[in-house]
């Protein structure tokens, strides 16, 4: 809940040797003490807390509904709208941790620098790195849904559309996905101009994406036919929780307010509200949308399609006119996801690159626009060759799985810091403490676990490679290590 109270003066941390350099924790008042500064520059305090909101609606919004609703309805059926609420629950146990912690530390890393000021350096790099894997490779499957509806706009407008070649990538029909790495350059360009300006083109886009589903909505309610809702869950249980499993990749956005604590105009008041305000009107978009859609569509026919929604406006309609609306809609909708999360990753690099733990080039601030811009250029090539390249569905399943283990660690870290600095000033609780943040932890390992082997092998080979990346690397140039020297 809120604290409208005014919150008392930050009580400093008593301090503690650990038993181990893996242990060392960085301290609240150090994490935000450093907030904002960068390598030769800062960031600038110039968002509002509807801003914010926009930014976590414009990191969600978009992809679930109007990309991996086509490989979650196969998996459930007409159940997938039980999915969607099943996903959106387990997201909020979290959200609600989230929003604790950001109201405490409203620094620029989210969870990475929570569990870095909780349980100490080692499990810090290891939940950064799953945000690594959570935010660059969700740009780059967001950005291949982009590339089908974009050929869905140019068939209903000009008759034409990209050749398979250079719009699918190795292994599907083609040899790159040239249009989801143009969707990714085109974010790029926005970045580099500072978080102000790109804020104002990320709430126009999610404004035109808002309208599109509303719509769609009205529209297809048109087109329900009640027999589409028979069987309902064909796979039983075990589909809805693959499909919820699968569908929880597109609540990740609610965690990107939490990447611009340093720079947010009122961060300790803002980032809390943005991000339970941005997760409630996500989750009910997506339910009435995910509703609408198998009750206008035969779930058996969404995994023909990834622009499912554009087809069901013109079978409703008998129109292609609204089919390109929707695909138009689509176009800017999953554009601004790209968008977002891209803005979330970079500043993820940006605070553990402050640590010591990544290269500096990370935290090097352009001092005229308050923008990391060689970091944005560096994290857009990685993730739109990823884009170009990797399948959508191993993609979303990868991201799935980094998401659900940086949630998990959201949830402890909230308890740790409740029960360690108890007095520490905090303008947002969890409601129900400690059952919430437990169940949150639960409800993670849960979803993590309905995941299939060959998600848990990459997501293992990954892991393998952060540990063997921090231990040449991060574990010597960590600054709390140089300090203790």
């Amino acid at each position: 809940m809120l604290d409208h109270g005014q919150a008392p003066p930050l009580t400093t941390e008593p301090p503690a040797r650990p038993a181990h350099p893996l242990l060392r924790r960085k301290p609240v008042e150090r994490l935000i003490a450093e907030g904002g500064q960068g390598e030769g520059g800062s960031l600038r305090r110039s968002l509002t807390m509807w801003q914010l909101t926009m930014l976590s609606i414009g990191a969600t919004l978009g992809t679930g509904i109007f990309v991996v609703l086509g490989e979650a309805a196969p998996l459930a059926g007409p159940a997938v709208t039980i999915a969607f609420v099943i996903a959106g629950l387990t997201a909020l146990l979290s959200a609600l941790s989230y929003a604790e912690l950001a109201g405490s530390i409203p620094v620029s890393g989210s969870s990475y620098s929570y569990s870095y000021a909780t349980m100490g350096e080692l499990v810090a790099w290891v939940c950064g790195w799953c945000l690594v894997l959570e935010y660059g490779v969700s740009v780059a499957a967001v950005a291949v849904g982009w590339g089908e509806y974009l050929n869905e706009l140019l068939d209903g407008t000009l008759g034409v559309t990209v050749p398979e070649a250079i719009s699918s990538p190795y292994g599907q029909g083609g040899y790159i996905n040239l249009p989801a790495l143009i969707v990714v350059l085109l974010a790029m360009v926005f970045l580099m101009g500072g978080a102000k300006e790109s804020a104002r083109v990320n709430s126009i886009m999610v404004g035109v994406k808002i309208v599109t589903l509303l719509v769609f909505i009205g529209i297809g309610f048109m087109g329900i036919k009640s027999g589409n809702y028979s069987n309902f869950a064909p796979m039983g249980q075990a589909g809805i929780s693959a499909a919820a499993a699968t569908l929880f990749f597109s609540y990740i956005g609610f965690d990107a307010a939490s990447t611009a604590g340093e720079e947010a105009k009122n961060p300790k008041r803002d980032l809390p509200r943005a991000i339970m305000l941005s997760l409630g009107i996500v989750t009910l978009l997506y339910v009435l949308v995910a509703f609408v859609a198998v009750g206008a569509m035969p779930w058996q026919d969404f995994g023909h399609t990834e622009a499912a929604l554009a087809q069901i406006m013109k079978d409703v309609t008998g129109d292609s006119v609204w089919g390109v609306v929707l695909a138009a809609g689509a176009v800017v909708a999953i554009a601004s996801v790209v968008f977002a999360v891209l803005y979330g990753q970079t500043r993820i690099l940006f605070a553990m690159s402050r640590d010591g733990l990544v290269p500096k080039v990370f935290a090097k601030v352009n001092a005229k626009t308050g923008a990391p811009r060689a970091n944005v250029v560096i994290v857009s090539l990685f993730c739109g060759c990823l884009a170009a390249f990797i399948p959508l569905g191993e993609l979303a399943n990868a991201t799935s799985i980094g998401t659900l283990f940086a949630f998990a660690l959201v949830n402890v870290a909230v308890v740790i810091l409740r029960y360690k600095r108890p007095e520490m000033p905090r303008t947002f609780k969890v409601m129900l403490f400690p059952v919430t943040p437990v169940l949150g932890f639960a409800a993670c390992l849960w979803m993590m676990y309905s995941l299939p082997a060959a998600t848990w092998i990459v997501f293992g080979g990954w892991m393998a490679v952060g540990l063997v990346v921090y231990f040449l690397y991060g574990i010597r140039r960590s600054r709390l290590a140089t300090a203790e020297k």
